[in-house]
């Protein structure tokens, strides 16, 4: 196996297909509903890349990665959304969750 990806995600779709293709992939998959349900298990501190929905209710992507940078737990993300359109989160959200880098480019 190359590495747990952790997947979080509110929607069931994306729990469910993107841990598969993961695994397909060669990859220790693992998948949360919830920012919270994530920080409070044991795999922060396994996961080697994280998938995360933006728009998680109550903790958002952004937020929780400003949790784990703020837990000393610098984790590759990939920050995912479902929503239409250009939504794009300006640099400096990115910058306060600890993110190097990274925004959409909508041009």
């Amino acid at each position: 196996m190359r590495g747990l990806v952790s997947v979080v995600d509110d929607d069931v779709s994306m729990r469910e297909s993107l841990p598969d293709l993961m695994r397909q992939l060669g990859f220790e998959a693992q998948a949360f509903s919830s920012a919270e349900e994530f920080l409070a298990s044991n795999h922060a501190s396994q996961t080697r890349c994280l998938i995360v929905d933006v728009g998680l209710p109550r903790m958002s992507g952004l937020e929780l990665v400003a949790e784990l940078t703020r837990r000393g737990q610098r984790i590759s993300t990939i920050f995912i959304t479902a929503r239409a359109g250009c939504h794009c989160l300006p640099r400096e959200a990115f910058h306060r969750a600890g993110s190097a880098r990274g925004h959409c480019d909508c041009g």
